[in-house]
């Protein structure tokens, strides 16, 4: 144990920088780590520990300081809300490593940090609170470094917890813990098994299929799992993966620290003692030996005996008896030493951390895990190279030669001059100029001095003689000189430049202070491949950057120093400044090998938010970073004095760069909104609007509650559960559609609820039909956004004759699989075909919102021929077809109700006639695409200025090239094409409202700990607002219930601090943006039965919560919004005051 001790306290040393600078470039012996965890589990306390074993901390300080949250809005709070970097040095076995840790937020508002963090990571330290378990943050981190494929490790923390605050034996604290080993490890494989399954039905389709007598398919998905070797992902302490810890206290130990001081006392074997140390294991103190089955037989674990217990006790001595005598024995018998006033020390908890930090100290833990188990930047995997370098539905094989040459460069990590530059950068950070390392403070050398007391001096001797004036006597060594006189032209003259320096020196300090003020961004970034240097010219890679299109028009050879011409997405620019991340400061580097954790200054013109920059032109763009928490809190923001709206655009835009997850967006009504993950990272947004980027007075509105518009079946029943007759259903129908008819010319609905529209000039009559999409389908099509927007992409490419797009393997089976789930779904007479006939999806070509082409005899190309490419060109497109997919895409993004996007609505489109007069089309019918099968000729589309500007970038036939000379069909109503999507849009909004219309409302996952006396209290501040409760469950081994609820995103804001309020802040909600919900409330209702009116009255004034929603969307978007207001009353007189 001494040993070890020397080992600690040697390391204690504040490390220089010259010695990171040095082992910077052992690669081998590099460990890029992050900490990640749920909120308030121990992250930022486990970082000072090990912040404080390199001495830039005090051990006394450390989990007291936060030292790396430098925000003074993170101190307040006591939660991280952004990621930050430090480089540590560990010695161990006689090996320096350096240790770049990345500490990252917990709260679920800030889990876009944690996606940068992870990024640039090799492992994780995955932390889980002793007595909260597995919350659903730690399921979602776990997630996160499995996507990014990093390897974790675990630490149980709070361990103090059990002792002090749960009273739990050493026995009961080993079962506790064996629980949250197996959560943790069960979260673990589930992500295990999805992954193998995965492989297994790729595979599968590559090897012929099994079929048996009747002719169905056999997969035997078992294989895969009993094939596959999955006993390294796991978390067991026998394998040197787990820490138990308090980070508090100071303390933490791996099992191989016991094994190795009882094989020593014991004679046991360190290797035995390791696999037998955790387990059901107990000591038979007759025999000698270790044997297995001690809970059968009711015997103590070895891990009880041997190790918990010695915590417990040592905890009892000094917290609970305080027991000076044992303590002052149990010190000396462990050979540590601790100062006398630790042991005069009016709070035990001083003189427990002063022990237990000497004799398990946690960084010597957990930094010993991190070398040994951990790997270095050299064991990248090439699978992780290839998902890194692949972007979207991009195949590895399809990239160019050049490309693909590249993933050795990855592999092999070299910091040679030959190696390419490759550097990611995953985010930009603000910090003020005091913060740089050029512009900070540093003691002065004697030859500075000297010059600087030279210069005082001879300031010192022009200002006497300014004030003394040409009047004054002047000596000399040999006598006095003579008075002579100045003419007053040259004496005004000399106040003159006096005036002018006072001026220039009052300038210059203006413009240095405003400069001191200005805010830098940094890019925090890892080089994955060769040496980048300061000066170094590089190229910076946009997301949307295509590395084969770039080599075919640059020449061979090119580098960034070459004078190239514009290449779209691709930067040329310098590296300013190379940093050290140090926490709360910055040191300048002159350059930075492979496989290190970095701060890149002078990005901010070239970088948005995330970039990669190479020296090769063939280095694609990296896969944008995975989010798990998406923007849905909206606010608009204006200044207070107008005349500072300048400022206010200037300050946004630096906002925007500086967080990950915030959006910035301008609204058609003018509005600047601000798009923010939760009401937490809402309010920090506007804090650093108002403090360091605009740094002018500001007001927000109330959040803008996103909401979509659907259609639903048409309810059997009325409000007070009565049956309702067809009578009165189709009275109510017909009363809406007589409204609708009388405000539009050429509109018609039948019984069915078929609309047609005829155009302003009468060319042109359209029918549509609207239905409601099953809930699984629109759940299917919201959850597939991507794979819909990369088969609209191939279409895309097909119809402007362009060349194809390489869609990979595995994505082109999950779009098989979408298409079958699709045909699995839509089931039944109405829906026969549908998946065949999809004409488009929508709102923005990818959206939960299906156009079905019901047309007779026009068959139009499939949205699904990228799965059929032998068959591209069977059908041709009509002319006019992207005005009527243009039209649709207009509706679903702004439904009649209160202009939100709709959400599960299918239009079918069962009528479409055009009669265009043939002298106005007579030159372009020889290249027309398609005919109507009545004989009416379908007339060219227009150029897209003419069309919509959201739908401008459309292509409106595949020979488009042919058109350009065509002659435009226009009349006094304006463009046809125009016409055609004007039409289609108010049919599909007139074929909506034939239906009965429903809101959905955004709704939240809400997870909440609470203790008995206060689950009262949650649930009445959850009915107040409109939640219902899902589950509710005692958590084993605890006096904690866990409550899951769900709870609209209307009333969710300010429900944490009441929740908080109501509890004394013994409850604590965790709010996860879930899904989107139907509210059964029909917002247009209004009673029409004898029933209803006897329930509700006549008003029916009673409040409808569609309504209110609906009322107050329209209101704030500046739509007419009927309201009853009383403009003149009189009060009602009562008896008593007409005495």
């Amino acid at each position: 144990m001494r040993v070890s001790l020397s080992n600690r306290q040697s390391t204690m040393r504040r490390t220089s920088l010259d010695k990171i600078i040095a082992h910077q470039k052992n690669t081998a012996n590099i460990r890029n780590i992050c900490i990640l965890a749920h909120v308030d589990h121990g992250k930022t306390t486990l970082a000072d520990c090990l912040v404080a074993s390199n001495g830039i901390i005090s051990n006394r300080l450390a989990g007291k300081l936060r030292y790396l949250d430098s925000r003074e809005d993170e101190q307040i709070r006591g939660i991280t809300m952004k990621s930050s970097g430090i480089s540590l040095h560990f010695t161990s076995d006689e090996n320096d490593y350096l240790v770049n840790l990345i500490d990252s937020p917990g709260h679920v508002d800030f889990s876009s940090e944690v996606s940068t963090a992870v990024r640039l990571c090799d492992g994780a330290i995955i932390i889980v609170d002793a007595v909260e378990g597995v919350c659903p943050q730690t399921q979602a981190v776990l997630r996160q470094a499995w996507l990014e494929n990093i390897r974790p490790v675990l630490v149980i923390n709070k361990i103090d917890r059990l002792i002090v605050e749960l009273k739990l034996t050493a026995q009961e604290s080993y079962t506790h813990l064996q629980k949250i080993l197996e959560q943790v490890n069960a979260v673990t494989g589930s992500l295990f098994t999805s992954k193998v399954l995965e492989e297994r039905a790729e595979k599968s389709t590559d090897m012929q299929s099994c079929e048996n007598q009747s002719g169905e398919q056999v997969y035997d998905w078992s294989a895969g799992l009993e094939e596959t070797d999955d006993s390294h992902l796991y978390f067991s302490p026998d394998q040197g993966n787990v820490v138990f810890a308090s980070a508090i206290d100071g303390w933490g130990f791996r099992i191989q620290q016991f094994a190795q001081i009882y094989s020593k006392k014991m004679g046991i074997k360190a290797e035995v003692l390791l696999k037998t140390l955790w387990g059901d294991f107990y000591l038979n103190a007759k025999a000698k030996k270790i044997m297995k089955g001690a809970q059968t037989k009711g015997k103590k674990t070895l891990f009880v005996q041997l190790v918990l217990e010695n915590i417990w006790s040592l905890y009892e001595a000094v917290l609970t008896r305080r027991d000076k005598e044992k303590t002052e024995k149990m010190v000396t018998s462990l050979g540590l030493n601790v100062s006398a006033r630790d042991f005069r020390h009016t709070d035990p908890k001083v003189l427990l951390s002063a022990i237990c930090s000497q004799w398990l100290p946690l960084s010597q833990a957990v930094l010993t895990m991190v070398c040994s188990k951990l790997p270095s930047p050299l064991d990248i995997s090439a699978e992780r190279v290839e998902k890194l370098m692949c972007v979207g539905a991009r195949r590895f094989d399809s990239l160019p030669e050049k490309t693909q040459e590249l993933k050795r460069a990855f592999l092999e990590c070299k910091n040679d001059e030959t190696a390419p530059v490759i550097v990611f950068v995953s985010k930009m950070f603000a910090v003020d100029s005091k913060s740089l390392p050029q512009n900070r403070l540093r003691p002065l050398s004697q030859d500075e001095l000297a010059q600087r007391r030279e210069l005082a001096r001879q300031r010192h001797a022009e200002r006497l003689s300014a004030i003394q004036g040409p009047d004054a006597p002047e000596h000399a060594g040999n006598g006095s000189l003579l008075k002579t006189e100045v003419p007053a032209a040259e004496n005004s003259c000399q106040g003159g430049e006096l005036l002018c320096s006072q001026m220039e020196a009052i300038t210059l300090k203006a413009n240095k202070t405003e400069e001191d003020e200005k805010e830098h961004f940094i890019a925090f970034a890892r080089v994955y491949s060769g040496l980048a240097r300061k000066g170094q010219k590089v190229f910076v890679l946009g997301p949307k950057y295509d590395p084969a299109e770039t080599l075919n028009k640059l020449p061979e050879g090119c580098s960034a120093t070459d004078d190239l011409s514009s290449i779209p997405h691709m930067a040329c620019c310098t590296l300013e400044n190379l940093y050290l991340l140090m926490g709360r400061e910055l040191e300048e580097l002159e350059e930075v090998p492979s496989g290190n954790v970095l701060g890149i200054g002078g990005m901010g013109e070239y970088i948005l938010k995330s970039a990669t920059i190479s020296t090769s032109s063939a280095c694609p763009p990296f896969t944008p970073l995975n989010f798990e928490a998406n923007p849905i809190v909206r606010v608009a923001v204006e200044p207070k004095h107008p005349s500072e709206m300048h400022k206010l655009v200037r300050g946004m835009k630096l906002l925007n760069q500086a967080d990950p997850c915030a959006e910035v967006l301008i609204q058609e009504t003018g509005e600047h909104v601000l798009v923010t993950a939760g009401e937490v990272h809402l309010q920090r947004c506007l804090d650093d609007l108002r403090q360091r980027f605009a740094k002018i007075e500001i007001s927000a509105s109330e959040p803008i509650i996103p909401f979509r518009e659907t259609i639903i079946q048409p309810p059997k029943v009325d409000m007070v559960n009565e049956d309702m007759g067809k009578q009165q259903k189709v009275a109510v129908i017909h009363q809406v559609k007589e409204e609708q008819s009388k405000s539009l010319e050429g509109f018609h609905v039948d019984a069915s609820g078929l609309v047609t529209l005829t155009t302003s000039n009468k060319l042109a009559t359209i029918g549509v039909r609207a239905m409601p999409l099953p809930e699984e389908v629109t759940r299917l099509l919201e959850e597939n956004g991507d794979l819909i927007r990369t088969m609209e992409q191939f279409n895309l490419s097909v119809k402007e004759g362009k060349k194809t797009l390489e869609i990979n393997q595995k994505t082109l089976e999950s779009i098989q699989q979408l298409k079958q789930k699709l045909e699995s779904l839509l089931q039944g007479r109405k829906w026969r075909n549908a998946v065949y006939c999809i004409w488009s999806f929508g709102p923005r070509r990818y959206g939960p919102n299906i156009l079905l082409n019901r047309l007779d005899g026009y068959q139009r190309p499939s949205v699904w021929q990228c799965l059929d490419k032998a068959k591209n060109d069977i059908g041709l497109y009509r002319d006019f077809d992207n005005s009527i997919v243009s039209g649709f895409q207009l509706a679903t993004l702004s439904g009649p109700m209160c202009e939100e996007p709709l959400m599960g609505v299918c239009f079918s489109v069962e009528k479409w006639d055009m009669k265009v007069p043939h002298t106005l089309t007579h030159d372009s019918h020889q290249d027309s695409v398609g005919e109507d099968a009545s004989g009416d000729i379908a007339q060219p589309a227009q150029p897209a200025a003419c069309e919509e500007p959201q739908e401008a970038h459309v292509q409106p036939t595949s020979n488009s090239n042919k058109r350009r000379n065509e002659p435009a069909v226009t009349d006094c109503y304006g463009p046809f094409s125009g016409q055609i999507i004007a039409a289609m849009k108010e049919a599909c909004r007139h074929a909506f409202q034939a239906k009965p219309q429903r809101l959905m409302a955004a709704m939240y996952t809400c997870e909440i700990m609470a203790t008995a006396e206060v689950l009262g209290r949650v649930y009445g501040v959850l009915s107040k607002r409109e939640g219902r409760v899902l589950l509710e469950e005692m958590k084993e081994g605890t006096d904690m219930f866990i409550i899951k609820a769900v709870l609209p995103v209307a009333e969710s804001f300010g429900f944490a601090d009441d929740i908080r309020k109501r509890t004394s802040g013994l409850a604590s909600p965790q709010l996860i943006f879930s899904h989107w919900e139907v509210i059964s409330s029909d917002p247009f209702w209004v009673p029409t039965t004898e029933e209803e009116y006897l329930h509700f009255g006549e008003k029916a004034d009673s409040e409808n919560q569609a309504h209110k929603y609906m009322n107050a969307v329209r209101k704030r978007k500046g739509l007419y919004v009927e309201e009853k207001i009383v403009e003149h009353a009189e009060k009602q007189r009562t008896l008593g005051r007409n005495k």
